[in-house]
């Protein structure tokens, strides 16, 4: 497996207020938004492609923390969301990835899996359970004796419901298979207005009639990423019929979906309208299409970043109509992590190489086999990790 370090991987924005309206002490709103694999040096590479209401006006009317960072390793969405909403790191929060190894029972478990309690839109049985410590929606709930109002809105479950954390009112996916928002009877009965929006506004009306372009004309792109030049793209969703919601999800187009049902999240409940703060928890996604490498899409990638700063500025505007950001604290951060890139052609001599898990797990069992005796000292492996047989060493000491 071969890695690169990227700088500045990680930007966290904070917007309270517009700056020439003093804002509220308390606000009435908080919004976090977290941008699943936003890269800060391509938001700074492509800015001569960017409007004036998304990340300029953030740049503009914002506070930037370039220092963060996520103080642990083999980061994905999982634990980059679970660690920014309980401040704390995978030892404490109990959250190391998006699917880890049981130590019990050997078996790979998913960080919100739970069959005791049934899904709502889709089959998947989920819970915050794994959770092992409050997130900042639970104390918001506690701090106000339960009257504030927390949802969740994200394109996969496990940003959803660790972004909602145990006493959220609501937290809600987009389903992979039917296209309808989902959600879990972890947090209750699904919210009428969840029901109305799918059966009335779901993306599977209106996904076979979608299709993804260029957003601005094709002369306006640069090769950042490649020197091989796109001469266009065009990606119609209908013509995958089993993973066409998969690939939408990967499409700036994911973004401007959760805005559509944070548009009727804030239409139909009370959340922003009293003196008790509430929560809105967001993601987005600004990765590779597909995940494919972006010297392979080099162009998409460039327009993934311009429609997020149509996406953003559209949130931004939504937010100012029906709550007002002087009465809204607004934050965004990244997961801190991307694809990985292919491996660098040999031309370039750059050190590197990959790394074999199967193959370290056997040599290792070998070895100690040689010095120790027969027996399986390597129990099993998964992703980078291997695990012992602890009885077994004990026993040959």
């Amino acid at each position: 497996m071969k890695e690169r370090i990227l700088t500045s991987l990680l930007t966290v924005f904070v917007i309270s207020g517009i700056q020439a309206q003093a804002p509220s002490p308390v606000p009435k709103l908080v919004v976090g938004l977290t941008i699943d694999q936003l890269r800060a040096d391509y938001i700074e590479a492509f800015s001569a492609l960017y409007g004036e209401r998304g990340f300029k006006r953030l740049l503009k009317e914002g506070r930037i923390y370039t220092n963060a960072e996520y103080d642990f390793i083999n980061v994905d969405r999982s634990s980059a969301t679970a660690s920014i909403y309980t401040g704390t790191t995978p030892y404490y929060n109990g959250i190391p990835s998006n699917r880890w190894m049981d130590r019990g029972s050997l078996r790979i478990i998913k960080s919100v899996d739970d069959q005791d309690f049934m899904g709502v839109y889709t089959s998947e049985s989920s819970s915050a359970k794994l959770l092992r410590c409050s997130t900042l929606s639970d104390e918001l709930k506690v701090a106000t004796q339960g009257r504030a109002e927390v949802y969740s809105i994200a394109p996969t479950r496990e940003m959803a419901i660790l972004a909602a954390g145990h006493a959220a009112n609501g937290a809600f996916w987009l389903n992979d298979e039917t296209g309808k928002w989902a959600g879990t009877t972890y947090y209750g009965d699904c919210p009428l207005w969840v029901s109305n929006y799918n059966d009335k506004e779901g993306l599977d009306f209106r996904i076979n009639n979608l299709e993804w372009l260029p957003y601005l004309p094709v002369t306006s792109y640069q090769y950042i990423t490649t020197e091989t030049k796109q001469l266009s793209f065009k990606h119609n969703f209908s013509d995958e019929r089993l993973d066409k919601y998969k690939k939408f999800k990967t499409s700036p187009y994911i973004n401007d979906e959760v805005n559509r049902l944070v548009n009727a999240c804030l239409s139909n409940t009370q959340i922003g309208q009293d003196v008790a703060p509430d929560l809105l928890t967001l993601s987005y996604y600004a990765g590779n299409y597909d995940h494919k490498p972006n010297t392979e899409y080099a162009m998409e990638i460039q327009d993934m970043y311009v429609r997020l700063d149509n996406s953003i500025g559209d949130l931004l505007d939504l937010i100012d109509r029906k709550i007002g950001l002087r009465n809204t604290l607004f934050f965004i951060t990244s997961t801190g992590y991307t694809d990985p890139e292919p491996v660098d052609p040999v031309k370039y001599k750059i050190p590197g190489g990959e790394f074999h898990i199967k193959r370290c797990a056997a040599l290792l069992n070998m070895y100690l086999m040689a010095l120790y005796g027969q027996g399986q000292y390597v129990e099993t492996y998964y992703d980078r990790q291997i695990y012992l047989n602890h009885k077994l060493i004990e026993e040959r000491k």
